[in-house]
């Protein structure tokens, strides 16, 4: 029978696990048997990290390092209480032998509660323990410690500074510390600094948290009244005092995307300030989203060969690239998109009739998550228009520098204009680019890579098919000859996955291990209990609120049974073993839609209920909202909105084996409407799910009975069977966790 042994006895074990440890007798003071006895309780304290009282600390497989761990964590502090107790030299009285016992307590418990919030490893025990017991026997010798705070690692550091620094060595010790946090963690500073403000490297310190990250910076130096904000507004530096008057500029914002050239002195806040106007007058969006193009591409090519510069202020939070993605979209995108049933393209098109063809280049492949099939379509044509007579669409991707040429070449295979856009250039040169196109994807850059799987899915020309095929079987080749690792993965990846798309006998499951890509098992979407749960993410804007109705309607009471709460609809199917759950599309402004939505996921986790189908229906902008909010491994998921390399990544994150089913533009009801019924048909009765035979059969309805507007929208909605980028996305993050 396996003994079990009190925990008394291995607090027992802890105190004698040195041969000469003291113990405690009738004669030691009160004061200190009851350190001791802390000691002792911290060091169960401790052997409960790693789960189990055992007398074992267990960190990981590496018995050695367990066994080293386990050691110094049991004996050393033995050790320490021994040489208090006989050192009668230099801890003489009653009084500092109760604080050198207290220290060795609060040892353990700094280690103990450090780990727990991540500060310290446990391989930095060692280290600890070493240090301590320099830093004790120095300080009984009347020395300072702080060359041992200097020559330690910084978790060892701040817990040392902690225990044993007095008064007289306090602050210095604390500086010492701090010094080597921002070192590793140079991004606090501006949230740390203000208590060193007046120390000599706080300046320095400044200047470095300006350069690493501007846009964050920015933000501190509005607040000129703060600790802080008067470091800032101090500072002598060039870049600090350019933002400094920058963050007490009205409409500060506009002018922070040209930090760089502001810098240079390449543009002045003078020159910008005649498109920026003053407070709400004189905004000048045309003239502003032009001067945001023209720096752009003179931003793209420093970034490009052989300068690789790039520009301060690019990237981020209110940075360059964001700006010039939101401006497109608030003053083109969205004027042209909100004008859709607008069968005039005069006044349809008008907003963008002062771009030029770059500029529109720009707001179309920055505007890849918002701009509807038709805005893209019309302004597609429109750039061409404005190339000339004889246009030289190479000649377009030249005045660029190429800058987010993948992205562009993408969009145009997904809209089909791909081989429009090429057949307007020398041959040799659209073979130049094509090349380029599926170039550099080893550089791990998956997005990249995601692009030219979604753009061959789209392209319909099969000479240029092939050729792109015959690119990534040639850059496969290379990667092998190089040993390029992830040139191997990610072109090998794209041939297997090219490949099927039209050779019926390559099975994806078997060659790459992800789940079938062409059809459901009703077994597939059935969570543990048997039922297929679905769960449907509205919204609280006009669309939302026009479409709940008609979705409500879908569920007849001859085969559902449907009921209607405050915040949301419950429908059972009365065959089959299907729940809908939806929130009602309460008002948005209000955030009611956002209450609803979490009261009512709530409400699935007390009922054990896990969605396996999730579909969101709103605008992109509310995307990241379902994300959010999706429960985890469901097995099919219905976009409202526009996929992207960032949403399907996000989403697989969540749902590994999900079957996605996106659409370039928002999801229309007439559609995504008999798309959910089809599929809640097929569950009712317990057959599985074609693809092909879906999309085969609901296309032949909608190009056949309906509205242009219809058809134009089903061209946009993607299959999974054809969502090349989230099936190489699945079968490249289940080959890299293997290997």
């Amino acid at each position: 029978m396996k003994r079990i042994i009190p925990t008394a006895l291995f607090i027992l074990a802890f105190a004698n696990a040195n041969a000469n440890a003291f113990s405690d007798t009738n004669d030691t003071p009160i004061a200190r048997k009851s350190r001791h006895e802390d000691i002792k309780t911290e060091l169960v304290n401790c052997d409960k990290m790693d789960g189990k009282i055992d007398g074992k600390l267990t960190v990981g497989k590496n018995d050695a390092l367990n066994e080293q761990l386990t050691s110094l964590l049991f004996t050393k502090p033995n050790e320490f209480r021994n040489w208090i107790e006989i050192n009668d030299v230099q801890i003489t009285t009653n009084n500092d032998k109760v604080k050198y016992l207290k220290y060795v307590a609060d040892l353990l418990v700094f280690f103990r509660v450090s780990k727990r919030e991540n500060e310290i490893k446990y391989s930095d025990l060692p280290e600890l323990f070493s240090v301590a017991d320099k830093i004790m026997k120095t300080k009984a010798e009347g020395k300072s410690i702080m060359p041992f705070l200097e020559e330690s690692n910084y978790a060892v550091a701040k817990i040392c500074n902690q225990i044993f620094t007095d008064n007289a060595d306090k602050k210095l010790g604390q500086k010492l510390v701090y010094l080597k946090l921002v070192s590793l963690n140079p991004d606090k500073i501006l949230q740390t600094i203000a208590p060193f403000a007046d120390e000599s490297f706080a300046d320095s310190l400044i200047v470095l948290a300006c350069k690493r990250n501007p846009e964050k910076f920015y933000s501190y130096s509005s607040a000129t009244k703060t600790i802080l904000g008067k470091l800032i507004h101090r500072n002598k530096d060039p870049m600090v005092k350019q933002i400094a008057v920058l963050s007490q500029t009205p409409n500060a914002l506009l002018y922070f995307p040209f930090l760089d050239d502001l810098l240079s002195e390449r543009q002045s806040i003078e020159g910008i300030k005649k498109y920026v106007g003053d407070g709400e007058q004189g905004y000048d969006s045309v003239g502003y989203y032009k001067l945001l193009v023209s720096t752009a591409t003179a931003y793209y090519k420093r970034m490009t060969a052989p300068l690789l510069d790039t520009p301060t202020g690019y990237n981020g939070k209110n940075g360059f690239i964001e700006t010039l993605r939101g401006k497109g979209y608030q003053h083109f995108v969205k004027q042209i998109n909100d004008l859709h049933d607008q069968g005039n393209l005069a006044i349809r098109m008008k907003s963008i009739q002062p771009l030029t063809a770059q500029e529109l280049y720009y707001m179309m492949v920055l505007g890849e998550n918002d701009i509807y099939t038709s805005s893209y379509k019309h302004s597609f044509a429109r750039m061409l228009q404005l190339l000339g007579t004889k246009p030289r669409t190479d000649s377009l991707l030249l005045s660029v520098h190429f800058d987010h040429f993948k992205k562009f070449i993408k969009m145009a295979a997904n809209y089909n204009k791909l081989d429009t856009f090429l057949k307007l250039m020398p041959a040799t040169r659209s073979k130049y680019i094509m090349e380029a196109f599926v170039s550099g994807l080893d550089k791990n850059n998956l997005e990249d890579a995601v692009d030219v799987a979604d753009a061959y899915s789209s392209i319909t020309d099969k000479k240029l098919q092939q050729s792109m095929l015959q690119n990534v079987k040639d850059f496969e080749i290379a990667a092998i000859d190089n040993n390029n690792k992830q040139g191997k993965v990610v072109y090998g990846l794209l041939k297997i996955i090219f490949l099927s798309l039209n050779d019926s006998t390559i099975n994806l499951t078997k060659e790459i291990g992800i789940p079938p890509i062409f059809d459901v098992s009703n077994k597939y979407v059935q969570d543990v209990k048997g039922n297929i749960v679905e769960q449907v993410f509205f919204y609280g804007d006009k669309d939302g609120k026009d479409f709940y109705p008609r979705f409500k309607n879908t569920f007849s009471s001859k085969e559902w049974k449907v009921t209607e709460k405050k915040e949301w609809l419950e429908a059972v199917s009365l065959k089959g073993n299907i729940m809908v759950f939806a929130n009602r599309p309460l008002e948005s402004d209000a955030n009611l839609d956002d209450s609803a939505q979490i009261h009512l996921g709530k409400y699935l986790v007390e009922k054990g209920l896990k969605p396996t189908m999730v579909v969101h229906r709103g605008h992109s902008y509310w995307l990241q909202r379902t994300m959010d909010r999706m429960p985890g491994e469901a097995k099919i998921v219905l976009l409202g909105s526009c996929g992207g390399y960032q949403n399907l990544n996000k989403i697989l994150d969540i749902n590994p084996d999900a079957h996605i089913i996106s659409t370039k533009e928002i999801g229309t009801g007439d559609i995504n409407t008999p798309l959910f019924t089809y599929m809640n048909q097929a569950f009712m009765n317990s057959t599985d799910l074609s693809w092909k035979k879906m999309w085969g059969t609901l296309g032949k309805s909608f190009l056949k009975d309906q509205s242009k507007a219809v058809r134009d929208s089903w061209e946009s909605y993607v299959p999974p069977y054809k969502n090349l980028g989230a099936i190489f996305l699945k079968a490249y993050n289940l080959k890299m966790n293997v290997e």
